[in-house]
């Protein structure tokens, strides 16, 4: 099975692609992108599921049980220096997004109890950092980290500027060994600015018996079921990705691959 998806014409709803745990095959993540015109309305909720749901651009009314969040969002696209406005929803509490603009939206799911109520994410809490240094430096923003309420869900974005890696050194999180690994799996919606362009992911294991190295389009996804998965932004064109994270405990502790281990002390 190819790890990367690629997006279909707007479905009824505005669903561009969908990621569920039985067509990637794993137990704990899903993610669907989402493209409303102004006016369009997208539904959802699952048993079992909790949900982040991030307007990665645009401004749309928001609903998720009790919550009603009015007129939410506003920025321009994911390139701009900006947080998302984003909303929790827990398991089994129906949601829904009614578009007052165009609107870019990301559906992050994981497993969940419904033990947490419905909440707008301030994005005052959405801390930004800066990774990395010289080629490898990239911007990142925590939308829903360990530090903040949720049952199984972590979610970032990443801009990786053109001619950059990100995610590198190689790193991985698919073992469960206390204080040194956490097993997670993973996925990556990439953006392109402009469009038109192209960046590399590769995934693979100390084993090597998972080895993939893709060329990825704007708006296609990579599943990050095992293994070390680096992602190089060519020349030219920035990169973005949106990471959805989930498995059996709520903490991303990773490992570096050893060989390339060093040049975490360079940059």
């Amino acid at each position: 099975m190819s790890l990367l998806v690629k997006p279909h014409p707007p479905a009824d709803d505005g669903t561009l692609l969908d990621v569920t745990p039985e067509s990637a095959g794993w137990g704990h993540v899903g993610f669907r992108a989402v493209r409303l015109v102004a006016g369009q309305a997208h539904v959802g909720g699952e048993p079992g599921r909790e949900a982040c749901l991030v307007l990665l651009s645009g401004t749309a009314d928001v609903r998720a049980g009790a919550l009603h969040c009015a007129g939410i969002g506003g920025r321009a696209g994911v390139f701009v220096d900006a947080p998302p406005a984003a909303v929790y929803v827990p398991a089994g509490t129906s949601f829904t997004v009614a578009a007052i603009s165009d609107v870019e939206l990301a559906v992050c799911t994981a497993p969940g109890d419904a033990t947490l109520p419905p909440r707008l994410i301030d994005p005052a809490t959405m801390s930004r950092e800066v990774r990395g240094s010289g080629t490898n430096q990239r911007f990142v923003r925590n939308i829903l980290p360990e530090s903040e309420p949720a049952e199984s869900l972590l979610v970032v974005e990443v801009i990786t500027p053109g001619g950059n890696w990100s995610s590198y050194p190689p790193h991985k999180h698919d073992r469960d060994a206390p204080g040194e690994e956490t097993a997670l799996e993973e996925t990556y919606y990439h953006r392109l600015d402009p469009p038109q362009g192209f960046a590399f992911q590769r995934v693979y294991t100390d084993a090597r018996d998972l080895d993939e190295t893709i060329t990825v389009g704007d708006g296609e996804v990579v599943m990050v079921p095992r293994g070390y998965h680096p992602v190089a932004a060519p020349h030219g064109y920035n990169l973005y990705y949106l990471n959805v994270m989930a498995g059996p405990k709520r903490q991303w502790i990773f490992k570096n691959d050893p060989a390339h281990a060093w040049i975490a002390a360079t940059v």
